[in-house]
């Protein structure tokens, strides 16, 4: 298996999956979240960081283009909407990937300067990659998420993820 999708109906729902996701993560895991504004990405990262532990506020890094939540191990949460390949380079997140904790980072796409695993990507291919899509363009309606991976470290995730949700 190498994609899930899951239908959300509200926001309760997503920070629960969420929390599920977050027991399938371990130190250095990497998430990529794809969405439009607004589709629930940082809700989704808050149910990730109360599953990992951390009871603070979350909020999307869009301005700050990066919060640190302390929970069982560190959350790494960027916000790539603003930033271009350079400033990409300039952040230095390649010292947070190699670190412990989990990085998650909204619209990734600055990363992928050639296409998802080009050589000359700035961002590792291998990773937790979700889609979440509204249904119907209505902000109040469900949500379609969809998980993709690369790599068969998150491949095997997937599964475990797939048999936590009972989807």
């Amino acid at each position: 298996m190498r994609f899930l999708q899951i239908n959300i109906y509200n926001e309760t729902e997503m920070e629960g999956l969420g929390e599920s996701l977050a027991r399938v993560l371990e130190s250095r895991d990497l998430v990529y979240l794809m969405g439009e504004l607004g589709a629930g990405k940082t809700t989704l990262v808050r149910g990730i960081a109360r599953g990992l532990g951390y009871a603070g506020r979350v909020t999307s890094p869009t301005f700050t283009l990066m919060n640190i939540y302390p929970g069982a191990m560190p959350i790494y949460h960027f916000d790539f909407y603003r930033l271009e390949g350079q400033e990409l380079m300039d952040l230095g997140l390649e010292d947070y990937l190699e670190q412990e904790g989990i990085t998650l980072i909204e619209w990734p796409q600055a990363g992928f300067a050639h296409g998802e695993g080009s050589q000359q990507d700035r961002l590792p291919a291998e990773a937790f990659y979700i889609q979440i899509e509204l249904t119907d363009d209505d902000y109040d309606r469900e949500r379609q998420v969809t998980f993709r991976v690369r790599g068969d470290h998150y491949k095997d995730k997937l599964e475990e993820l797939q048999r936590l949700c009972a989807c």
